[in-house]
């Protein structure tokens, strides 16, 4: 056996921590898992940490990381953290050659940084982190000459198309979205639209957030703000397209008309694994296409009194500084407050082009900058849903 490749997952418990874990029992001879961390699930941290054995852990949960103490959760030659600290210490772990993220909303922005700092190759499947922060991470990166490597399935498949294609050839990036939920449904309908059926994805399983957004295609106007960061594209020339399968995950416009696509079945296995075994590739943990039985495909322009956070994202994304951060964290409050049923599904959006409206927006020019605009769009945000009826 070779000397195998180390992996950090923040997030391990996650959707995107599930696929991961797939990939690396899957590749286990290439593949060694060295640290992973979880917000608060204590059980299943510690069965994966035994699984794998792996030394370092992390439980963001202050209240959790007692509980794991308390109940000599884990073995005493693993070393269990806790908080940002304990995050950006799995990030810097000497050795350790790729750091995955996939934690929840802002808390991934230190360890990512950090990871950056270190040497260690970013895999990214946190949108929020380039959103809030493009510039910071972008600069951190050439800095420190490193690579962040995509694992949401768009972004890894605009990656994958890019190769060997000059930045002056390229016209326009174009993202694939399912569509989400109510893609199908009338409009005048969306007003009555209930949490359950949110969160029944016509093709993908996703966590309830990322679910919701794509209902919203919030998760689109995400993706558009982070494509632009990571390949370093204008507003102009990152699009999305409707795509009801869920095939082609994304496609390159080249400057002469020719587009190049990627496609591949809806798991996110499929983008993980090519970004932890890159540039080598493997066997896939799922199915692949089978092209012996019939595959339709389509296409379609999203309708934009449908999808209104889209193009709030977009306005957004021009505006730049920091209302793609305001846009985000809006947003965050408006879902979590939909799940608890405190909202309806048409006022996500409502809120979110609220808050933009009532902060003035200019360009953060520190990361303390980035939190403060993202703690007060929050604020914002949560009196909002509170004045919601």
């Amino acid at each position: 056996m070779g000397q195998r490749s180390k992996i950090v997952l923040l997030g391990a418990t996650g959707s995107i921590g599930s696929s991961a874990l797939k990939v690396i029992r899957k590749h286990s001879d290439r593949l060694e898992l060295v640290g992973i961390a979880a917000n608060r699930n204590v059980d299943q941290l510690a069965a994966i940490a035994k699984e794998f054995g792996v030394p370092e852990v992390c439980l963001f949960d202050p209240d959790a990381w007692k509980q794991a103490e308390d109940a000599n959760a884990f073995p005493v030659s693993v070393n269990l953290t806790c908080g940002e600290e304990g995050l950006c210490h799995l990030a810097t772990l000497p050795g350790c050659h790729t750091v995955l993220i996939a934690v929840v909303g802002t808390r991934g922005l230190m360890p990512a940084l950090a990871a950056l700092e270190a040497g260690h190759t970013l895999a990214v499947a946190s949108k929020e982190i380039l959103v809030l922060a493009g510039k910071f991470i972008v600069e951190a990166a050439r800095k420190s000459k490193v690579e962040i490597l995509p694992v949401d399935s768009e972004h890894n498949a605009l990656f994958q198309c890019l190769q060997g294609i000059r930045p002056s050839h390229i016209s326009k990036l174009i993202l694939t979205g399912s569509g989400g939920s109510f893609r199908d449904l009338p409009i005048e309908r969306l007003n009555s639209v209930t949490l359950e059926k949110a969160l029944q994805h016509p093709n993908w399983d996703m966590g309830p957030k990322v679910t919701i957004d794509s209902a919203t295609m919030a998760n689109k106007g995400l993706e558009m703000i982070e494509a632009k960061w990571l390949f370093g594209m204008q507003p102009e020339q990152v699009d999305v397209v409707i795509h009801t399968q869920s095939i082609v995950h994304s496609m390159v416009e080249c400057i002469d008309g020719s587009i190049i696509a990627q496609m591949s079945p809806p798991d996110m296995t499929f983008a993980i694994q090519h970004t932890l075994l890159y540039p080598d590739r493997g066997e896939p943990v799922a199915n692949k296409l089978d092209f012996s039985q019939a595959l339709a495909l389509d296409f379609r322009p999203p309708d934009i009194g449908r999808y209104p956070c889209l193009e709030l994202a977009r306005a957004c994304m021009k505006a730049d500084g920091a209302a793609p951060g305001i846009f985000n964290a809006a947003n965050e409050v408006a879902v979590e407050a939909f799940t608890r049923k405190r909202i309806k599904f048409i006022e996500i959006a409502k809120i979110v082009a609220k808050t933009l409206e009532t902060i003035d927006n200019s360009e953060p020019v520190t990361i303390d900058e980035v939190l403060e605009y993202d703690s007060q769009a929050r604020v914002i945000a949560s009196q909002l849903v509170d004045q919601t009826p």
